[in-house]
């Protein structure tokens, strides 16, 4: 088991466990009262101003009728409102209900009668879809209203027009409400992705998100002047609690990105000055392999920051060699651990940052254990276990998946496969639920996938366990191909047989145009599933 207890002289002027994010909003606008807080278009608002807008939107929802602890959903994309939206009600004693931006009306109804969300704030037309109107034919008793941050829907109340009903709320009121947010309230309910089954909402606090994103933000080198493009979706702990959230603790310029398309964000970087641009390893392969790259100003670049799947090393050297980055810093976590779990520093060495995703955050321990919960020698892959101030409270109104996510111990059983090596740094292997058996072997997609990406011809590659009556199940390979080339599926296969074990070698080899991948850049390893049955089926590989 390894513990982190920090470093002498490295606590944080401020503690950050006893704070809220109203307070952490108003220490911002005194410290950085006149910096640039979000920028989006036209829009600019320095930290005071952020401030005030947030506090128009706290007596609007006060207005409006939200209590303290009552949930608040908002359905929509990366706009600067967004932040204006979640800051508001969660100053006003509200729990914030991020939606996945891909939803259907289905999926989204489910999520706000499941948590019963009291109101709503969506958007009219968006890429086609008018969010707010698709959910004209859903039952949800419990939501009383809807708002529109952007765009107009017949059922939706305009954004504008719900701020001018705070008018009826004294300044003073919305100010005594948010200092009346405790550290323990909860400040969000994100639900898990549902690729399993139905979304579980995961229950975290004020007092424990920030902790675990100073601790994140000061990790990583982030500070104040730092310009950072928000890539990952504001529903996803990565956009939200890593991205918006780490900028207000430490005087950063948030810059979001409505959606992910590389000649857009290559021509951003250099425009807007973008030092801090993290995001899922799938975001820079899909950088490194665009043609516009060669012509893009990339000298801004300062700091990455990659999670969310294991990362190839191969990346890691690319990304510093080839976009300039001066740091690329791993990490990982789960929605479950408020979105961190370990973390490397700036102190760790090349082959470290290359070859795992850090130790445990300081006071927060990990284990890695086998089937019956025993704990695996160093160097032996086992279940990633957690425990500490960063475990979620719960799963919202769900016990029983509550009690098999956290044993008596209060240890969080993670579902990821990892080796911890002897300093406690941790290396993710894959899911458990990924993981397959070769003729005996314990086979890792992951190793597989990070040799194929040192394949000049491949931009990305994910690999599946499909069944074989010999060997029980073999590896498949999804390979999309760098602009320009035209790989065989012989010719990759016969690479893989010569650098890796043959249970390793993926049997089957498919050419795709691209890989599936959710809002948050993880590639859908389902789809590839379901790709591959219906291949079997037709009587191909």
């Amino acid at each position: 088991m390894a513990r982190n207890g920090g470093e002498k002289g490295s606590a944080a002027a401020e503690d950050w466990a006893s704070l809220t994010i109203p307070r952490a909003l108003h220490r911002a606008a005194r410290l950085w009262p006149q910096a640039s807080a979000l920028e989006a278009g036209a829009l600019r608002l320095c930290f005071a101003e952020l401030a005030a807008e947030a506090e128009r939107a706290t007596r609007a929802f006060m207005a409006a009728g939200v209590q303290r602890g009552d949930r608040v959903a908002i359905w929509a994309p990366n706009l600067p409102v967004w932040v204006v939206a979640a800051l508001g009600l969660q100053s006003a004693g509200g729990v914030l209900v991020p939606l996945n931006t891909r939803f259907k009306a289905a999926e989204a109804a489910y999520v706000l009668h499941k948590s019963r969300a009291r109101l709503l704030c969506t958007l009219g037309d968006f890429l086609g879809v008018n969010y707010a109107e698709s959910l004209a034919g859903e039952s949800l008793p419990h939501l009383e209203g809807v708002i529109s941050l952007q765009g107009e829907a017949k059922n939706a109340e305009p954004w504008d027009g719900f701020l001018s009903g705070g008018a009826t709320v004294p300044p003073q009121d919305a100010r005594a409400r948010a200092e009346s947010v405790e550290s323990g309230d909860l400040s969000d309910l994100l639900f898990t992705s549902g690729t399993t089954g139905n979304p579980k909402g995961v229950m975290t606090a004020h007092g424990q998100n920030l902790r675990v994103f100073d601790t994140w933000s000061r990790c990583v080198g982030l500070r104040a002047g730092d310009r950072y493009l928000i890539i990952p979706p504001f529903f996803h702990s990565f956009g939200y609690k890593a991205g918006w959230l780490a900028c207000l603790l430490r005087g950063a310029t948030a810059l979001p990105q409505l959606v992910f398309d590389v000649p857009e964000v290559l021509e951003r970087i250099g425009r807007e000055r973008i030092t801090v641009l993290p995001g899922p390893p799938t975001l820079y392969q899909s950088i490194l392999a665009h043609p516009a790259r060669a012509q893009a100003n990339l000298s801004p670049l300062r700091l990455a920051v990659t999670g969310a799947a294991p990362t190839p090393v191969e990346l890691i050297r690319r990304m510093k060699d080839e976009l300039g980055f001066d740091t690329v810093l791993t990490a990982y976590g789960l929605t479950e651990s408020c979105g961190t779990v370990s973390m490397c520093g700036q102190d760790d060495d090349a082959e470290t940052i290359a070859t795992t995703s850090g130790r445990a955050l300081p006071d927060v321990e990990v284990r890695c254990v086998d089937a019956d919960g025993r704990e695996v020698a160093r160097g032996e892959p086992g279940e990633v276990w957690v425990r500490g101030y960063n475990v979620m409270r719960g799963y919202f109104d769900d016990p029983e998946a509550t009690a098999q996510a956290i044993d008596a111990e209060g240890w969080l059983h993670t579902g990821d496969i990892a080796v911890m090596d002897s300093r406690g740094y941790l290396r993710i292997t894959d899911r458990i639920k990924d993981m397959f058996i070769s003729g005996g072997f314990n086979v890792y997609p992951a190793e597989i996938e990070s040799a194929l990406f040192a394949h000049e011809e491949i931009a990305q590659a994910a690999v599946i366990g499909v069944p074989d009556e010999r060997m029980g199940e073999v590896g498949m390979a999804f390979v999309a191909p760098v602009p320009g080339a035209a790989p065989r599926a012989e010719d990759i296969s016969t690479w893989c047989r010569e650098r890796m074990a043959n249970y390793k070698a993926p049997r089957f080899v498919r050419i795709v145009e691209s890989l599936p991948v959710n809002a948050s850049g993880k590639v859908q390893k389902f789809v590839l599933r379901d790709w591959a049955r219906e291949g079997a089926a037709r009587g191909g590989a």
